[in-house]
């Protein structure tokens, strides 16, 4: 990792060792998108451009700010990480939703959120189902593991239920 990763972590008050985890995860994930986890960012925690963000410490919105901060920069920065690429062959959502700004799962479901579409793909066991987001800017999703695995987001209206969502056929 360059020099400047660590003048980087400095600007938004972490160590140069909590920087260069997301700079690793930001390499992994292609440059737009990183799953990271240590102890300073909050925990575990899931980062993607176009502004979806969770951290272990949820309700911490100075740490979150903080946090998306350094992964912005570190995914603006010239060199270390790759231009973010094309989901793999055999992606799960419709082809023709394109690229993800942000995608989860945890157990047996699985998210893949389309900002510019205005849609949320959801898949649960082996259904895929899609959502119109309407006028909702997703900025962090909740996975509950409860036998009904429910999801919910936030936008800048506050909370969301995936209930709340209107399905659009595909």
């Amino acid at each position: 990792m360059p020099d400047n990763v660590a003048d980087i972590a400095q600007r938004h008050g972490f160590s140069a060792d909590a920087a260069r985890a997301v700079a690793e995860a930001l390499r992994r994930g292609g440059g737009s998108m990183a799953q990271f986890n240590h102890p300073e960012l909050g925990g575990m925690g899931q980062w993607a451009a176009g502004g979806m963000l969770m951290i272990g410490d949820m309700f911490n919105h100075g740490l979150k700010a903080r946090v998306d901060g350094l992964c912005r920069d570190l995914a603006a920065m010239p060199g270390p990480v790759p231009a973010a690429a094309e989901p793999p062959p055999g992606h799960w959502w419709p082809g023709d939703l394109g690229t993800p700004s942000a995608t989860g799962a945890q157990n047996e479901m699985r998210y893949a959120c389309f900002p510019e579409q205005r849609r949320l793909a959801v898949m649960r066991d082996v259904l895929v189902r899609v959502f119109d987001t309407g006028e909702h800017r997703i900025g962090g999703f909740s996975q509950q593991q409860s036998g009904s695995q429910s999801l919910t987001f936030t936008s800048q209206t506050g909370l969301v239920r995936l209930e709340d969502l209107k399905e659009v056929s595909y």
